[in-house]
């Protein structure tokens, strides 16, 4: 009897979070205000790092540069953590060095496990704050030639759903997340990118985007924001429908394919 009713309040759920999703589409979420919180940006010196640290700035936020044992020292406690440091080697994976795969893996995902971990302890204690992973539309679709890039963002899209869910099977509500993903950025880390289907990014658009959706507690932040359509197209469409999507893309870049620089 206990599964029926658990079955029956399941249903409510779902459906009261359909209806409450609809609502949120018409009504604008109410934004918190990030003044005076102490903000941590890796990555910060230039694309999405330094436009979200201006952004930030606008909303007379604290900011920081890393180094844990200063930061606790001298301004105290971070309440806000922006995981944001990436690199990327555009290659075929026999032509991507075993230390680019190396590094990319620790810029990408491990250093926000050590970052976190470092700062965790005093949100715990609070219970507030907000961690945010800055991954890829990437990490939820692959793309050839950047196979280590691709696989680290899957494990930082992972990383962010995990911990989200780690939050509130503890109670610690007053914690929040977001995982920015965006398609192409003009950072100058792959270069001459295009595509039919979605436009190259400006670091100042996503950067706004970004703050918006830590501003209303947004969870996925998708830009541009009707990529989530597509994701969710792509878990029902059979292979040859993909595939004739991704040709239609024309996914280009350059790339160093039999040790050789080329556009792909």
């Amino acid at each position: 009897m206990n599964i029926i009713l658990d079955l029956l309040l399941l249903l409510i759920i779902i459906v009261y979070s359909y209806l409450e999703s609809l609502v949120k589409v018409f009504i604008p979420q109410r934004r918190k205000s990030v003044a005076g919180e102490i903000v941590l940006i890796t990555g910060a010196g230039h694309g999405i790092g330094r436009q979200t640290a201006y952004e930030f700035a606008k909303q007379k936020s604290r900011l920081v540069l890393w180094d844990i044992n200063k930061v606790k020292k001298e301004v105290g406690d971070v309440t806000i953590v922006v995981n944001n440091a990436g690199t990327i080697y555009p290659a075929d994976l026999l032509s991507t060095k075993d230390e680019e795969i190396t590094k990319t893996f620790e810029v990408n995902i491990l250093g926000h496990f050590w970052i976190t971990k470092a700062l965790l302890p005093a949100m715990m204690q609070r219970n507030h704050g907000h961690i945010v992973t800055v991954a890829s539309v990437c990490g939820h679709g692959v793309i050839p030639y950047i196979i280590p890039y691709c696989s680290s963002k899957f494990a930082a899209v992972g990383f962010h759903q995990a911990l989200t869910s780690e939050f509130e099977a503890l109670g610690k509500t007053g914690i929040k997340t977001s995982c920015l993903c965006p398609v192409f950025v003009n950072t100058g880390f792959t270069k001459n990118p295009s595509t039919r289907l979605c436009p190259v990014l400006e670091t100042n658009e996503v950067a706004r985007r970004l703050i918006d959706g830590i501003l209303t507690n947004k969870k996925m932040i998708f830009v541009p924001s009707y990529l989530s359509i597509f994701l969710t197209l792509e878990k029902f469409l059979p292979e040859r429908a993909l595939a004739a999507i991704n040709h239609i893309q024309d996914i280009q870049f350059e790339a160093v394919v039999g040790h050789k620089t080329k556009m792909k």
